[in-house]
């Protein structure tokens, strides 16, 4: 059994007893479905025809020689096909069929509720080349979309999800259980390839019949949920904003905010912001309310993956919260921090009343093991205190000042050794191919000075330099250096080629013609030479001069001596 109460997904030597094969009303193959209990499969809705009266549904992973065919169909109402908002986002495509005739019930499998970044995946579907089913193995991007769907990035470049897996399982290669759903998998225009899938939050959101096969807590705790009393409160339209740019990922790692107790407008303006950000509790209802509320305030669905009321409990219960939605089970006794310190794992955490918590001291703690371990934050706290005070020191404003002193090194060195290295290369030879990159060097300059003077200046990392715009900045600025002098290094490892080229006929030319002079040969010479001395080298011009005197050479060499072979090969010394 799962940790959480269902059936494991099978290992990837395994075919999954839970996979189904789901051939459409003219036999051909039509996609993959997910038996959730005896008689119900989990499928896409594009997989199935509403109007045909039935499909096929193979049972490719039962026991025995032979592949049970059941006869199936949409199960009353629950089939929501794909639409689009007015952005264009899709959203929905799940159905939920009935079986004519009942499985064993050990085939079928729980969903299970589990924080996605960055994870391992694998997913069972039945493409036309392996028809008897496939294990295709991705990495969890992150959210797209404002549906809740998730974006997914094929292992390889052939383990695109493609027709035949919609609707395939997607089981998380940690911990086996089956977290998702295929919706799809494209190539865009650039050659990127992603599949994508609907998580378990947001197909029960869809099909609310699917609940009692969904095992894990939900995101989001009880008292951190908008209630009917806050939609007759305010929004504070500026929290709001603030709230819904981290929750869209703004770049800052960590966000912390005070909700007082009587500030009941800030109150009501978080808990709208948490459920909206939920996948499970973002309805089409609360959708089309937020809808008409100011611009910015509204969060895209997946914003965080566990949102955490602090208040009255222990660190060491909320950090069993946070492991079991990291889908860390105990082993061995060990503890549940010692579990997220070692695993490696992420996730986006609200934490509401960190001042309230029965230890905050050990809270902020754990938190620190979680940032530094790259999760992202966003706490809250009752009162500006010293919880708090502690919280922005250690959470904040030390990571930020390190954040900054790596960034300043890095720009140092831009500027530096490898401006230096680019401008000692374009010295050498013609940049032939190289774009300048003054005003990358000019921006890069400017960050670096803008830097240095915060180092003096207000510590709150809120109100100084943005560090995550100025990194980008720099990342892109060194790998443009680092190509253009590549490339110049080149262009000078042909320039010394060719100088070799040339001394070595020069040798042959004065062998065969015993020291006379050719003046026409001889200034063909003295032209290639000078080009490969001048600095910077024009390469390409030397390479003519030097191809028109080895032309020359190897013409009288052959008039002279007709019965010997030429000289070395042109690309390089003889």
């Amino acid at each position: 059994m799962a940790a959480g109460g269902g059936v494991q997904a099978a290992s990837p030597t395994e075919t999954p007893s839970w996979a189904v094969r789901i051939r459409g009303a003219d036999g051909e193959i039509a996609g993959a479905g997910i038996l959730l209990s005896p008689d119900q499969v989990l499928t896409c809705a594009h997989v199935v025809d509403r109007a045909a009266a039935r499909v096929t549904a193979e049972f490719v992973g039962a026991a025995g020689h032979s592949v049970p065919a059941i006869a199936a169909w949409v199960d009353g109402d629950a089939y929501v096909p794909e639409t689009q908002d007015a952005d264009g986002d899709p959203s929905g495509d799940v159905a939920l069929l009935r079986l004519e005739r009942p499985r064993p019930a050990e085939e079928a499998v729980r969903l299970h509720r589990l924080a996605t970044p960055g994870r391992a995946v694998r997913m069972y579907g039945f493409p036309y080349d392996h028809n008897g089913g496939i294990w295709f193995r991705a990495t969890v991007v992150g959210g797209c979309g404002r549906d809740g769907q998730v974006q997914l990035s094929p292992t390889s470049p052939g383990e695109l999800a493609s027709p035949g897996c919609s609707g395939a399982g997607v089981a998380d290669s940690a911990t086996s259980e089956v977290i998702g759903l295929v919706l799809t998998g494209q190539k865009d225009q650039h050659g990127n390839r992603f599949s994508f899938m609907s998580p378990a939050e947001t197909i029960v959101r869809h099909l609310p019949q699917v609940e009692p096969f969904i095992e894990g807590p939900t995101a989001v705790d009880d008292r951190l949920r908008s209630t009917e009393d806050d939609a007759g409160e305010l929004l504070d339209e500026p929290f709001a904003q603030r709230l819904a740019a981290w929750l869209r990922d703004d770049g800052r790692q960590v966000k912390i905010s005070v909700v007082r107790h009587g500030d009941a407008a800030r109150g009501a303006t978080l808990r709208r912001a948490i459920t909206l950000a939920d996948r499970e509790l973002r309805t089409a209802a609360s959708v089309g309310r937020a809808s008409l509320d100011p611009p910015g305030t509204v969060p895209s669905a997946g914003g965080h993956d566990l949102a955490v009321h602090a208040g009255g409990l222990t660190s060491t219960e909320i950090a069993e919260r946070i492991a079991e939605r990291m889908g860390l089970w105990p082993e061995h006794g060990d503890s549940a921090p010692d579990r997220i310190r070692a695993a490696g794992v992420t996730l986006n955490l609200v934490v509401v009343g960190v001042d309230e918590a029965l230890d905050p001291p050990a809270l902020l703690d754990l938190l620190e093991v979680l940032r530094a371990g790259g999760s992202r934050l966003l706490l809250v706290f009752r009162t500006a205190g010293g919880c708090c005070h502690r919280a922005r020191g250690e959470l904040l404003v030390r990571p930020a000042r390190e954040h900054r002193e790596r960034l300043v090194a890095r720009l140092e060195e831009i500027t530096g050794p490898l401006a230096g290295a680019l401008s000692e290369r374009r010295a050498a030879v013609v940049p032939y191919g190289v774009r300048p990159l003054d005003s990358d060097l000019v921006a890069a300059h400017a960050a670096l000075a803008d830097l240095l003077r915060a180092e003096s200046g207000d510590p709150d990392p809120d109100r100084g330099p943005d560090l995550a715009r100025y990194e980008r900045m720099a990342e892109r600025v060194a790998a443009r250096l680092t190509r253009s002098i590549a490339r110049l290094d080149r262009l000078s490892e042909r320039r010394d080629e060719l100088g070799g080229r040339l001394r070595s006929y020069h040798v042959l030319h004065q062998h065969s013609t015993q020291g006379e002079e050719d003046p026409a040969v001889d200034a063909l010479y003295l032209r290639a030479h000078d080009l490969l001395q001048t600095r910077p080298c024009d390469v390409h011009a030397a390479e003519t001069a030097v191809d028109a005197y080895t032309h020359h050479v190897d013409t009288h060499h052959v008039d002279t001596h007709p019965s010997r072979s030429r000289p070395g090969p042109k690309g390089g010394p003889a």
